[in-house]
């Protein structure tokens, strides 16, 4: 109530506490054409692994609208600005980042020689370090036979007759990698994620070239997504890429009754046809490949027993020059 005679106090004005955020500073051309490269990377990876955005989401523990926008070319702002950080060190981003001990000067140096090479050069390169480093001989490799590929493109069943021929051990990783655990696959994607999985992968591949000098082994269709167990592989074991056409794989898979990696898509096909896409350069690292379509298992034996005894024949014998 006013009583008359007596001034009314002003209202007071409070100067708000939190002040609004800065505005982002805007991106330039190069910096959202890094962002869309990252994007499209971040895809790449994921489809390699087989992984949902779903999946990738739970895992790295950002919502599903993150990884969405970051493969669409819109990541966060601070992406380009730790770029631009480490280009005024004078590093490459992915140095600035590395998850690990500080590398050596050596290692360093190597890193930027080997980055000015052709790809031609590179592949010699490689070639002249595996053989100069690298102890298994040439004889003993083609007695370490490793099929890679998708899943369903018939590596157990190859594998199988291949081993017995050749009288020795047959090997199937993953059942490596589940007696060795305790748990199946599943599970330890489940429970663990992507991390731990492919450290056990590596742990159960590095057993078996300890503990059998000749052997034959079927892999997981994503070993080649993990770099250092690829280059064991390739190193250490003669590698066939057994190769299918997608309605090939999609067929023994559902046979097998496991849908996996392609659990809860309506798009199965389209997903096993990105995954196999995005795998086929790595796949053809291979020395030889093998085309199972169309063949009968003894048909695909005899040319496989052909190609381990021919180095002629096997090395370079990718997709091109391979009838489908």
């Amino acid at each position: 109530m006013h009583v008359t005679g007596w001034p009314m106090k002003p209202a007071q004005t409070h100067t708000p506490l939190i002040k609004p955020a800065p505005a982002k500073p805007p991106l330039s051309g190069e910096g959202t054409a890094y962002l869309r490269r990252l994007g499209e990377r971040v895809r790449t990876l994921r489809n390699q692994r087989g992984m949902s955005r779903k999946v990738l989401a739970k895992q790295a523990k950002v919502s599903e609208r993150y990884i969405a926008q970051m493969e669409a070319g819109l990541g966060n702002c601070s992406i380009v600005l730790l770029r631009r950080i480490a280009r005024a060190i004078g590093l490459p981003v992915t140095q600035l980042v590395h998850d690990g001990p500080e590398p050596t000067l050596d290692l360093v140096l190597l890193t930027q020689f080997l980055e000015r090479l052709s790809p031609p050069e590179l592949a010699q390169a490689r070639g002249l370090l595996s053989r100069n480093f690298s102890p298994p001989s040439e004889d003993t490799r083609r007695k370490r036979v490793a099929l890679i590929g998708l899943r369903g493109g018939g590596k157990s069943t190859l594998g199988a007759l291949l081993a017995e021929r050749l009288d020795v051990p047959f090997i199937e990783l993953d059942r490596e990698i589940e007696r060795r655990s305790g748990a199946s696959l599943s599970e330890i994607f489940d429970m663990f994620g992507q991390e731990t999985f492919r450290r056990a992968e590596r742990e159960a591949l590095d057993d078996v070239l300890r503990q059998h000098k000749h052997f034959v082994i079927a892999t997981g269709g994503s070993i080649v997504t993990e770099p250092g167990t690829l280059e064991i592989l390739l190193s250490s074991c003669f590698t066939v890429w057994v190769r299918a056409e997608p309605q090939d794989h999609m067929k023994r898979v559902m046979a097998q009754g496991d849908m996996r990696p392609m659990a809860n898509s309506g798009r199965a096909m389209e997903d096993l046809i990105s995954i196999l896409k995005s795998r086929e350069p790595l796949y053809a690292r291979a020395e030889a490949t093998l085309a199972t379509t169309g063949k009968s298992p003894e048909q695909n034996l005899n040319e496989l027993l052909q190609t381990i005894a021919s180095p002629e024949q096997g090395i370079g014998a990718h997709p091109k020059t391979t009838q489908d």
